[in-house]
């Protein structure tokens, strides 16, 4: 089946408090006694999309969703305060305690394969199996690769316009460059900064041109967050320890666990998905021979429709 399940409405959805700066945005669908699955989108920065609801049996799965702090619905939108990964671990660990939620499956993709491996290495005793695509384990050599040098070497003529709003000498570290403009008071110089940002991810996301991905990654409310929050987090390391995701992953040894990856994907090639999957005994690795690094390229799509499916059998049996 590759197919995504038809469009569905939410039950219910909400803003939660999380502390008294960040109000987030949960929303839940499908089977209101069916298995709890979380989804984790990517960034950080880009905020949940409808498609999202359609990767999971709506019949099978109680499917819940929210906009991680400062992007999407949540507010206030490009918030840097108060906004870590041990942050997001605890808005999760709100969300669970606050729909009444014992355990659950962890689905994301990109950063947010990030956040599911963070979160479950801190809170194992609450996940049922994990679902996880484009793997980021967030480490200098991946940062350096996708913002200084590596992807740039495939795709030269895009990599002129990512270059482009920094002066030469600034160059040596766009990180830092991108950083400075994307916080800065210069609203102009931050949105110029922005949009180059994040029409740099859009346009090496896939293995061909999607030109309704490019229309949601230069959507100016979605490449603020995007560009100022990936900016932030990765001038941090991710608020990680240098290879702890990795580190920690024998944490995860008794949980079922699909990795999902594209062959050709240019903003976190595949050594790291299989490495992970080295580390986990209980992991599949799907390596998706035609597509790169989006969550909606056909043959990803179809892989992690497949991988929802199979978890129900690992959870129920």
């Amino acid at each position: 089946m590759s197919e995504l399940f038809p469009p569905i409405h939410e039950n219910q959805h909400f803003y939660l408090p999380v502390d008294d700066l960040h109000e987030i945005y949960v929303e839940e669908c499908g089977e209101e006694e069916g298995i709890p699955v979380i989804f984790l989108h990517g960034g950080p920065g880009s905020g949940c999309e409808a498609y999202h609801r359609q990767l999971f049996n709506p019949e099978k799965y109680r499917i819940i969703l929210f906009d991680q702090r400062g992007c999407g619905r949540s507010k206030p939108h490009a918030e840097l305060r108060q906004n870590t990964t041990q942050d997001l671990i605890a808005d999760m660990e709100k969300i669970r305690k606050y729909l009444g939620i014992e355990k659950w499956v962890i689905a994301g993709g990109s950063w947010g394969s990030t956040l599911a491996l963070a979160y479950a290495e801190e809170h194992s005793e609450c996940v049922l199996g994990m679902i996880i695509r484009g793997i980021y384990l967030c480490t200098q050599k991946e940062i350096h690769w996708f913002y200084q040098q590596g992807a740039s070497q495939f795709f030269p003529d895009y990599w002129q316009d990512f270059v482009a709003p920094i002066p030469e000498n600034e160059r040596d570290d766009l990180l830092h460059a991108y950083h400075k403009r994307l916080t800065g008071d210069n609203e102009i110089a931050r949105m110029q900064a922005a949009k180059a940002w994040s029409l740099w991810e859009a346009r090496v996301a896939t293995l061909r041109p999607h030109t309704r991905l490019l229309e949601h990654f230069s959507n100016p409310h979605t490449a603020l967050s995007l560009a100022t929050l990936e900016a932030h987090y990765f001038v941090n390391n991710g608020f990680l320890e240098e290879g702890q995701l990795l580190g920690n992953a024998g944490r995860l040894a008794d949980i079922p666990c699909y990795i999902i990856h594209g062959r050709y994907d240019m903003i976190c090639p595949v050594e790291q998905a299989y490495g992970l999957h080295q580390q986990l005994p209980l992991s599949e690795l799907f390596i998706v021979q035609e597509a790169g690094h989006a969550a909606s390229e056909s043959g990803i799509r179809a892989a992690l429709i497949e991988a929802s499916n199979k978890m129900l059998g690992k959870v129920l049996s």
